[in-house]
């Protein structure tokens, strides 16, 4: 197979075996799809964010791995290893279940009329929405940690066809949080079943196993 659809297909399938996992980034995106409030503003930040961060981690991180050869090898089998341990946690996730994605519940004041207690709802602003979501995103060392570090590293065991990882790593990102933040009215009460994120994490575990594989083997 060409190396530059290789390493385009590896970047979709690692980006979206890191990002469809239970965090706040996706609890926010889940909130707002369910309530059509800002969906628009919440996925662009998050489509962009994601994109410059694997960018920082392409253009910083693996092109100093890709400048010393023994940098390589050692992203090569530390990349393996951190996708290995992802895939563990994903496969253990789905054998013992209990995975679940509740919204949380709509903002609401409860208001005393003549007709009793009616609660009303309160809509967020556009401004406190996207202080969340930047918070969320950009303020996760653990999520930045995986999208430039971990991604950048797999992507120089890539080479020159890095920039089409990031390709796929930022198609990946972009797919998700649309569909993700457009879809959630659809998605919202399957992905509250545990029977649903057992077989997402266990598809997720079979994904990351095979990546990590392809990655030790070249």
């Amino acid at each position: 197979m060409d190396p530059s659809i290789v390493a385009l297909l590896s970047g979709l399938g690692l980006c979206l075996g890191l990002i469809v996992s239970i965090g706040a980034q996706n609890a926010v995106v889940l909130r707002q799809g369910l309530r059509r409030e800002h969906v628009g503003l919440v996925v662009l930040v998050c489509v962009v964010s994601d994109a410059a961060l694997q960018a920082i981690g392409v253009a910083g991180v693996a092109t100093l791995v890709t400048s010393q050869p023994w940098l390589e090898t050692l992203a090569r089998w530390a990349g393996a290893l951190f996708i290995l341990g992802y895939a563990f946690l994903s496969a253990r996730r789905a054998w013992r279940g209990g995975g679940s994605l509740e919204a949380a519940a709509d903002d609401a004041t409860v208001a005393t009329g003549p007709g009793g207690a009616v609660a009303v709802r309160a809509r967020r602003s556009r401004l406190v929405t996207l202080g969340t979501i930047l918070a969320v995103t950009w303020l996760n060392p653990h999520a930045i940690v995986e999208t430039t570090v971990v991604l950048g590293s797999v992507a120089a065991t890539h080479g020159p066809e890095r920039w089409w990882f990031l390709a796929g790593g930022i198609a990946g990102s972009t797919i998700w949080f649309i569909a993700f933040g457009y879809g959630a009215r659809l998605l919202g009460p399957l992905l509250r079943t545990e029977r649903a994120w057992r077989i997402l994490d266990g598809s997720i575990a079979a994904m990351m196993l095979v990546i990590a594989i392809t990655l030790v083997a070249g």
